[in-house]
């Protein structure tokens, strides 16, 4: 039998056809959805601030989670640290999240495409005209965003410190 807190998490876990849906009735209602997306491998500060600021920029918080394939290709052997699911069930229990959708793709495109958020929110260290998926939804009348990370934090920093601790 599952508690509340297990029902609460992994109704904000879904796949992109729920998703879809569930989205289009939050616009329906005049909620602003914003969009975001990353690998979160270890979850630290830097992380919940950047995903806190992404979620006062509308009323509806939605993140792309790269699942442990794409993370691999993206970020090379030996991560993800933490498995998808574990991944998704952290994101998930935050608060000012509102969902989470695992993507197999190196780029959210497909999901963007297909959610076609109100803002579209990135790092800073990202230029408008690179962040992917931003043309499509600057031409669905939406806005593209960017917000400062905090500065000394980053999962591969925290692994490398770890691993030469160990060593």
């Amino acid at each position: 039998m599952r508690t509340n807190i297990e029902k609460t998490l992994l109704n904000k876990i879904r796949d992109l056809p729920l998703l879809k849906s569930v989205v289009n009735n939050w616009q329906d209602e005049g909620k602003k959805v914003v969009f975001t997306n990353g690998v979160f491998d270890l979850l630290h500060i830097g992380h919940i601030t950047y995903l806190a600021k992404a979620s006062e920029l509308g009323d509806k918080l939605v993140i792309g989670l790269n699942s442990d394939s794409s993370t691999k290709r993206i970020k090379g052997e030996g991560r993800p640290v933490n498995d998808q699911n574990n991944r998704a069930a952290l994101l998930a229990a935050l608060f000012f999240v509102d969902a989470v959708v695992v993507f197999e793709e190196d780029t959210p495109l497909n999901l963007i495409s297909t959610l076609m958020p109100d803002i579209l929110v990135k790092g800073a260290d990202y230029s408008v005209e690179n962040i992917v998926g931003a043309k499509e939804v600057i031409a669905n009348g939406g806005e593209v965003k960017t917000i400062n990370f905090v500065e000394g934090y980053s999962s591969t920093s925290i692994i490398e410190k770890i691993r030469n601790q160990i060593t």
